[in-house]
């Protein structure tokens, strides 16, 4: 994934993670994986979407890496009512193909990033530590290329219906999200917009808040729906 970074301090406790996949093999790989990785603990395991929301609620993960494509209840439907409870995990969603048209559908259900299932191994746990930390694992570029790929019968109401939901910010909220549509990390639009960081995260929760979203992602598609970038 473009724009991951595996360094950084060790948090203080393992990063809880849940995997959710439906094929066996794929859940011991990563289980395997992350076994190389003392920051980071495998705390359950899911065969579907269903077995996952009972997952996030019992074991109350940091990140869950969540398949896509699943018998019964999938990944999408699980993302979106485990990202609609407070103090939800983070999720990152997993695919086979980098062009998939239910990646945009995750992103815009609460996923944080989503990786394929054969990302070398340090990007994957670089992944998990990135979304643990608050950060998004996309980069705009990223965000753009699933866009462009997706064909979107309902773009020009989508255009429409995100620049409604927008117009409720004020000038400097706006320019704020325009910044995160662009991927710009906190300091980054400080040091554009001339503000201090605590400035910056106040106005970041306050958009979230206002648009009724629960992280940068959602916030950065939202500003490519209404093409202001």
């Amino acid at each position: 994934m473009a724009g991951l970074n595996g360094h950084g301090p060790a948090p203080e406790r393992p990063i809880r993670l849940a995997i959710v996949d439906d094929d066996p093999l794929v859940r011991a790989g990563l289980r395997i994986l992350v076994g190389g990785s003392p920051d980071i603990e495998v705390v359950a395991e899911a065969g579907d979407g269903a077995q996952a929301i009972t997952v996030a609620g019992a074991h109350w993960p940091d990140v869950i890496l969540m398949d896509i494509r699943m018998p019964g209840v999938d990944g999408l439907v699980a993302t979106r009512r485990i990202r609609a409870r407070p103090g939800a995990p983070q999720v990152i969603v997993l695919t086979t193909f980098d062009a998939d048209e239910y990646v945009l559908e995750a992103l815009r259900g609460g996923a944080s990033g989503f990786l394929l299932k054969d990302t070398p191994p340090l990007e994957i746990l670089a992944a998990v530590r990135s979304v643990a930390g608050g950060a998004a694992s996309l980069s705009p570029a990223v965000i753009r290329r699933l866009i462009d790929h997706v064909a979107d019968p309902e773009a020009g109401t989508r255009r429409a219906r995100a620049r409604a939901r927008l117009s409720v910010l004020t000038e400097r909220e706006s320019e704020v999200a325009v910044m995160l549509g662009h991927g710009r990390s906190n300091a980054g639009i400080g040091a554009e917009l001339g503000m201090s960081l605590p400035t910056v995260k106040g106005h970041v929760s306050r958009l979230l808040v206002k648009l009724d979203l629960n992280n940068r992602v959602q916030i950065a598609l939202l500003v490519h729906d209404a093409e202001l970038i």
